[in-house]
């Protein structure tokens, strides 16, 4: 696999993510593009979960306040976001929450 299509394959469920780095691994010289969005796709899907979790709760809890569950579209576009940054091989953060995951996660280095 090419760095580009590593790169891409982080996006996809926590199952690409594994795959993706697995066969960075293989790779000797480390691509900075791979590593990148290594990042950028784990600590999308941890804020996923955290979000859905979060949402989930609330919802049970104040039956009114589930018109949130739209906030799952927000994170849809920025997930495509992700992609089209791994597609275009930039090394540009995920909108809104990518800055926190560029210098998380230093076992990806």
């Amino acid at each position: 696999m090419n760095n580009k299509t590593i790169a891409i394959l982080s996006y996809v469920t926590i199952i690409g993510w594994v795959v993706a780095y697995a066969k960075s691994k293989d790779h000797t010289p480390k691509s900075d593009l791979v590593v990148y969005h290594l990042k950028q796709g784990l600590g999308f899907f941890i804020l996923s979960v955290i979000i859905n979790i979060m949402l989930s709760v609330i919802a049970l809890m104040i039956p009114g306040l589930a018109v949130l569950g739209y906030l799952g579209y927000a994170l849809l576009i920025i997930w495509i976001f992700g992609i089209i940054n791994a597609v275009n091989e930039q090394k540009k953060p995920i909108p809104v929450v990518g800055k926190m995951f560029e210098d998380k996660f230093a076992f990806l280095d």
